[in-house]
Parts: C-alpha cells; sequence; structure tokens
C-alpha cells in the first residue's frame, strides 16, 4: 500500500504536469511550424532553400546563446517567475513572426524568438526535475512530451489549415493566443518553485556557470545532448518539401498527414513513459534508437508514394523518436545536482539548439532543388542522423553504466539526486 501511494500522483501534481505540457505545446509548436509552412513561405517570400535553413538556424543560434548567457542566474531565482519572464519574451517573439512581411523581418523576429525560447526549455526541465523523483520522472517526461505530438494533431494541422485558408502569418497569430492563455494560467495558479535555493551556492553567476560547464560528468551530458538533436533538425526543416515533391503526397494532405502521425505519438507517449519506468530507461532508449534508425532509412529512400504509405512510414519513424526522447530525458535528468539544475538544463539546452542549429545548415547546404521543386540528396541526410543515432547510443549507454549499470537499474548511482523525502521538491513547492 505504502508502495502504491508513492506512485501516485496529487491533483496539484498533475495541474503542474498538464500546464508544462501545454506550455511545451506552444514552444514546440512554434518550432515545428516553421517547417510546414515551407511550400507556403518560400514562394512568398521568395527565399532559396539556404535562406529557409538560415531562419531555421538563426532562431536555433538564438536559443543556445541565451541559454548560455542565462545559465549562470538560472538557480537564482524562483522558477515561476523566471518562467513567466522568458515566456511573456517569447509571446512577443511570436507576435513578430505573425506580422513579418520580409525575410529579412522573418529572420530577426526568429532570432527573437529563440532568445527568450531557448531558456524556456530548459526551465520546464528543470521544474520537472525539481519536483518528480527519478521513480516517477519517465511517467511525468511521457506525458509533458505530448506536447509534441500535440503539435502534430492539433496545432500544425490547423496551422496548416489556416495556412490555406488566410496565408503563412495565420499560425503564428493562432500561437500566441494559445499561449496568453497558457501564460495567464500559470501566473495564476502554479505555486513558487524556490526550493532549490536552499541549496544555493555563494559564487557569482560566472563561477557557477564555469562550474557547470567544466564539471566531467557534465561535459559528457552535454556531448550526448548535442548529438540527440541532430536527427531533428536536419530532416525536419525539409520533410513538407520532401513529402510534396519527392514522395508525391499533396500539398492540401499535408495536414491529415501530420494529424495521423502525431495521434500515433500521442499515444505512444504516455505508453514509453510508463514503460521507461518500469522496463528500464536505456533499454526503453536502445529500442527506440533501432526503431528510429531503420525508419529514417527507409524515409529518406523512398520515392513515389501513396498517401497511406506515408502515412504509415511517418508514423512508425516518429514513435521511434518519441521512444527515444522520453526515456532520454529521464537519463540526463539524473545528471545534475538539486543546486545546478537550472544551469545544468540551460548549458544543455544551449548545446541542443547550437548543435542543431549547425545541423540545419549543414542539411541546406546538402540538399539541393531540382526544376521540378524536388529535393536531391535527401538521402545523404538521412545516413548522417543514422551515424549519429548509433554514436548517440553508444554515449547514453557510457552514461546509464556510470550511473547505475548498462540497463537502466532503478538503484541510485553516482550521477543519481534523489529528492530527499519530505522536502520541498517531493511536496511539490
Amino acid at each position: 500500500m505504502h508502495t502504491l501511494e508513492n506512485n501516485l500522483l496529487s491533483r496539484y501534481q498533475w495541474f503542474v504536469i498538464a500546464m508544462l505540457a501545454f506550455l511545451n505545446f506552444t514552444i514546440i509548436l512554434d518550432f515545428m511550424t516553421l517547417s510546414p509552412l515551407g511550400p507556403f513561405l518560400m514562394p512568398a517570400l521568395q527565399i532559396t532553400p539556404a535562406q529557409f535553413g538560415y531562419v531555421v538556424s538563426g532562431y536555433a543560434f538564438a536559443a543556445g546563446l541565451s541559454g548560455i548567457l542565462s545559465a549562470g542566474f538560472a538557480d537564482r531565482f524562483d522558477r515561476k517567475k523566471y518562467l513567466l519572464v522568458f515566456y511573456t519574451g517569447f509571446v512577443l517573439g511570436t507576435l513578430m513572426c505573425g506580422v513579418a512581411q520580409s525575410y529579412e523581418f522573418l529572420l530577426f523576429a526568429r532570432i527573437t524568438t529563440g532568445l527568450f525560447a531557448g531558456v524556456l526549455g530548459s526551465v520546464v526541465f528543470a521544474i520537472t526535475t525539481d519536483l518528480f523523483p527519478i521513480e516517477k520522472r519517465g511517467r511525468v517526461m511521457g506525458v509533458v512530451q505530448t506536447a509534441f505530438a500535440a503539435s502534430q494533431v492539433l496545432g500544425i494541422p490547423f496551422g496548416l489549415f489556416l495556412a490555406n485558408l488566410w496565408d503563412w502569418h495565420a499560425p503564428f497569430l493562432m500561437i500566441v493566443l494559445v499561449a496568453v492563455v497558457v501564460g495567464l494560467l500559470i501566473a495564476l495558479y502554479l505555486k513558487p518553485i524556490a526550493g532549490h535555493l536552499s541549496h544555493g551556492s555563494k559564487a557569482s553567476p560566472y563561477q557557477h556557470l564555469l562550474t557547470t560547464i567544466t564539471r566531467g560528468r557534465y561535459l559528457q551530458g552535454f556531448a550526448t545532448t548535442a548529438l540527440l538533436s541532430t536527427g531533428g533538425f536536419m530532416l525536419m526543416p525539409f520533410a513538407s518539401v520532401y513529402t510534396v515533391h519527392n514522395l508525391g503526397v499533396d500539398v492540401g494532405n499535408l495536414p491529415m498527414l501530420y494529424m495521423i502521425t502525431g495521434v500515433c505519438a500521442m499515444v505512444a507517449g504516455p505508453v514509453v513513459g510508463r514503460l521507461t519506468d518500469s522496463v528500464g530507461k536505456f533499454k526503453m532508449f536502445f529500442v527506440g534508437s533501432v526503431l528510429t534508425i531503420v525508419m529514417v532509412f527507409i524515409y529518406t529512400n523512398l520515392g513515389l508514394s501513396s498517401f497511406i504509405t506515408v502515412s504509415i512510414v511517418n508514423s512508425i519513424l516518429f514513435i521511434g523518436i518519441t521512444s527515444r526522447m522520453i526515456p532520454s530525458q529521464a537519463i540526463i535528468s539524473t545528471i545534475p545536482a538539486p543546486q545546478d539544475r537550472g544551469s545544468y538544463m540551460s548549458v544543455s539546452s544551449s548545446v541542443q539548439q547550437v548543435s542543431g542549429g549547425l545541423a540545419s545548415i549543414l542539411a541546406g547546404a546538402i540538399v539541393s532543388v531540382t526544376a521540378d521543386g524536388s529535393l536531391e540528396h535527401f538521402d545523404l541526410l538521412g545516413y548522417t542522423v543514422i551515424g549519429a543515432t548509433l554514436i548517440t547510443l553508444w554515449m547514453m549507454w557510457r552514461i546509464t553504466s556510470i550511473k547505475t549499470g548498462a540497463w537502466g537499474s532503478q538503484s541510485p548511482g553516482p550521477l543519481q539526486s534523489p529528492v530527499p523525502p519530505g522536502s520541498p521538491h517531493q511536496r511539490g513547492g
């Protein structure tokens, strides 16, 4: 009975999970919306694939820069206040995207949005790690990360519908409306999250940052994070163009394709989260990596295909990605000590964004557009992603081997910082 009670979540904890999921939904949707809008945006602004890659990577580099600049301060404030400040900036940046009329202003707007969004992901991670012990973290990550799938099911299809109905500006304005509601709910109902301040160091922000980026076990986590983001940033910016011009899917069917793919990923998320806690975190990461490798190879080597075939391939691919993402986040969340969580997550987010930006630029340099609008050399992107996935699998194995044993035992290890029973973190702030 005691074990059962420990596994239950309170109503307030479910509220926190729901708010983090909705907040994550708006952040991910803002990033992911740009890629499906490629067929609308590129001709409207008369930009090349390379320039489109710069728009994507500009956001990523700005997010990476903000993560580094804010890392030294991340553990010095109530996480609720910290979250709301950056979320407000994110909403304003997205609003600028929604009114952009030129390539230059859109690039500026994406850089502005990235400066604020780059910090938000790390704060969500820090809050999740603060409030939920490792035994529940896979399940919590599974729910929070359904935002990724929900953006496929609800956000992107509706955004594409609005783009077809009006123009490419409309999806960004939709995100602003949703984000304002989410921000108000967080401001009104989320309790202060300041338990980490009791572990705080008296070192200056610069010293705190320097300690974070030079600690050996943290560096291993940063290196792993850098490769984890390669796949999404290389394939995602050109996925819709590839789907329309190479696979032969009508642009009007893109919303349905994203919806089908998202439903599958949304169903898989909570299931993967529970399996991550019960079966083992590295085991699930291994399974997800193998599935991702197989499906990336199939996807990037497809020729003209039926809508049903493309839907099946995309759905299984995203299930594989989900099965990597959730356990990897649960594993990486155990690396930093409580007093370093905000700083570590900020630097980790920065590393992820910068490496993703480089991957996006590399992808734009590898692929080229033929006279009929199709993409050449997309298969080379697939082989690059497969190589990065294999290396990441080995790196994650090393982290879990040092921490708990190679197959994700639930017993605490040297890299794990369990939350003390009865602490403010475990009580939910």
